[in-house]
């Protein structure tokens, strides 16, 4: 997908890619997603297709954002290190700390990469789950899936707060900031179209969002 092509020698994620959903409807919506974004046209690209299935839709995109926030961060993790970030953090203001709420209950402090490293972790096992995110063609989806994608979508938020703060200028001599201000646009008007990140949750990078959503 020539949008988001970010160049073989960046081709490493920080975890391996996952897969959308299995089922001709999972695939189906993964063509969907290409063709839009292959216009150009984010706005677009981000809206519910007629006649298909919410939930279905946020599950395809849920596994797209967690494949571009992967080789995002892949690209960066010689440089975001337990010295350079000692914290998860966005900015002065801002810290993040983990709780998963199952291994992990009490939140706790822990440097950047090791933050995303029990992020994504996280939110792999949410994706493998198939009673969270069915493989298979009409079959149901959880009570609570919305507030689980919710979740997610909070956490990789977090991710992009903490680059844009601390690492863009290391984006920027890699050559790779057009590349992630597209993703982190089609991110925002994603979250922003089906009101996944509270207003208070995006205040560490307020101001891009703001010009992305022109408010």
């Amino acid at each position: 997908m020539s949008l988001f092509g970010i160049g073989s020698r960046n081709q490493r994620t920080f975890r391996p890619k996952k897969s959308a959903p299995s089922g001709s409807k999972g695939a189906q919506l993964k063509k969907h997603i290409d063709a839009t974004l292959g216009s150009g046209n984010l706005r677009e690209a981000v809206r519910l297709p007629p006649g298909e299935d919410l939930h279905e839709w946020l599950a395809v995109n849920t596994v797209d954002f967690f494949n571009q926030v992967n080789i995002l961060y892949g690209t960066l993790t010689e440089f975001c290190t337990q010295s350079s970030c000692p914290t998860m953090s966005a900015g002065p203001k801002y810290e993040y700390r983990w709780a998963d709420g199952v291994n992990i209950k009490k939140p706790i402090e822990v440097s950047a990469p090791k933050y995303v490293d029990y992020l994504m972790g996280w939110i792999e096992t949410q994706l493998d789950d198939e009673s969270i995110f069915p493989q298979n063609l009409g079959a149901p989806f959880p009570f609570n899936f919305q507030d689980v994608v919710k979740t997610i979508f909070k956490r990789l938020f977090r991710v992009y707060a903490h680059i844009y703060h601390s690492h863009f200028q290391k984006i920027i001599s890699l050559k790779e900031e057009a590349h992630m201000n597209t993703c982190f646009k089609h991110f925002v008007l994603f979250t922003w179209e089906f009101r996944l990140i509270d207003k208070s949750e995006l205040a560490p990078l307020y101001e891009l969002v703001e010009s992305i959503l022109q408010l």
